[in-house]
């Protein structure tokens, strides 16, 4: 029985050696004759001549024609002087960074703010109570082209995260977002907000 699975075994080897052998033959014969032989055309089909020389994009000037000036990209940048430090206008980063602080003018003085009543609108798609839920759902409306934002709230003690795209003037402003997000089978709300 040992006679006839080494017999197996060596002729299973030898197709295997001779196989190899024979598809690189035929690869490198193949190779030679490509290599030998030109394309041929397809009847019908012409490519382009090609110009044997390429011609300068600027044109050559002709005896007795005024030479062409070169473009001077800072000529509108010349004459004119860096503000002096006197001069500059004030940055405050830089005096952050030196340690002065800013100069607080009377409008800076806190006093209540008139709170602007005018509303604002949201077209909002969905709320989840895990995040990786509204992520998935961001990145449904990102597929479809909508942008839309995530953010977090807590309603009755719980964390809620919501997904809105927005904002928009007035509703009827949202008219075309809902329309395409009832097309795609979800159902929005239309959320009103103060602008703050």
């Amino acid at each position: 029985m040992k006679v006839k699975s080494t017999r197996e075994f060596g002729g299973t080897l030898l197709g295997l050696i001779l196989g190899l052998t024979l598809g690189l033959a035929l690869a490198l014969g193949v190779a030679f004759y490509l290599s030998k032989t030109p394309p041929q055309e397809k009847p019908g089909i012409r490519a382009p001549n090609l110009p044997l020389t390429i011609k300068p994009a600027v044109p050559v000037e002709e005896e007795g024609a005024p030479a062409a000036t070169p473009l001077d990209l800072n000529k509108p940048l010349q004459g004119k002087k860096p503000p002096s430090n006197a001069e500059a206008s004030p940055d405050p980063i830089r005096d952050i960074a030196n340690g002065k602080k800013p100069e607080q003018k009377p409008a800076d003085v806190k006093a209540p703010e008139a709170k602007n009543t005018e509303p604002i609108f949201f077209v909002q798609v969905g709320a989840y109570s895990k995040k990786a839920e509204a992520d998935a759902q961001k990145a449904n409306l990102a597929i479809q082209g909508i942008e839309a934002q995530m953010s977090e709230a807590s309603v009755e003690g719980s964390v809620v995260w919501r997904v809105r795209i927005g904002p928009f003037v007035s509703t009827e402003d949202t008219k075309a977002i809902t329309n395409k997000l009832s097309s795609l089978g979800m159902k929005p709300t239309i959320i009103r907000a103060n602008k703050s």
